[in-house]
């Protein structure tokens, strides 16, 4: 079967051309044309330069060039593309709306879950307590002594054993009857949850007759 390379060649040889005459004839260099005639396709340059090649070298030794480019499109090897499983675009990050769409979800749980912990922390926790007034070893002269301070606003209060009433901000005040043998005010704290937090106050009444 006649190929691109052996028309070539035998209409070269027939011509008695040589390959230097032709390379200084039509300006394509001699390991060009070599190439070509031996149909080393890895030694030339890319497809559309090949094709020039040829119907330059089919019009010097007066061929028909339509002809010459059939063979060269039946002969010559289709170019094998490497495939990269990796291409550099998958590694571009891109910001999509189904990106969006899961960020905000995966940001509303972790509020809501965060709030629920924060609740169940609350309600498991014993309440927090603060006494202003009275003071440690305080000294008592009258036998009403006013009982201060700050706890959780859903805490209930007592204050030696009465019930005192905390205000929305959670502050609570009191005044607590005092006798010759009381020796401590005792406030005590419990959450919802019964969560207890006592705090013990020792006072001196010296009470004015």
């Amino acid at each position: 079967m006649k190929t691109i390379g052996i028309f070539l060649k035998e209409a070269r040889v027939k011509k008695r051309f040589s390959q230097e005459k032709i390379a200084n004839e039509t300006k394509i260099k001699k390991e060009f044309i070599i190439s070509i005639e031996k149909e080393n396709w890895e030694t030339l340059p890319e497809y559309p330069v090949v094709i020039g090649f040829v119907k330059k070298i089919s019009k010097y030794l007066k061929l028909d060039e339509r002809q010459a480019v059939a063979f060269l499109r039946r002969d010559y090897p289709p170019r094998v593309l490497p495939v990269n499983p990796k291409p550099d675009v998958a590694k571009k990050f891109m910001w999509s709306p189904k990106l969006t769409f899961i960020v905000g979800i995966v940001m509303i749980a972790v509020t809501v879950l965060g709030y629920l912990a924060f609740q169940y922390s609350n309600f498991v926790s014993p309440p927090r307590l603060i006494v202003d007034e009275p003071r440690e070893e305080q000294v008592v002269k009258q036998n009403i002594l006013v009982v201060s301070g700050k706890t959780d606003q859903d805490a209930t209060m007592k204050i030696n054993n009465q019930p005192t009433l905390v205000e929305e901000d959670g502050s609570y005040k009191a005044e607590i009857e005092i006798f010759e043998g009381t020796e401590e005010i005792v406030v005590r704290a419990v959450s919802r949850s019964g969560k207890e937090t006592v705090v013990r106050r020792k006072i001196y009444p010296e009470l004015e007759q």
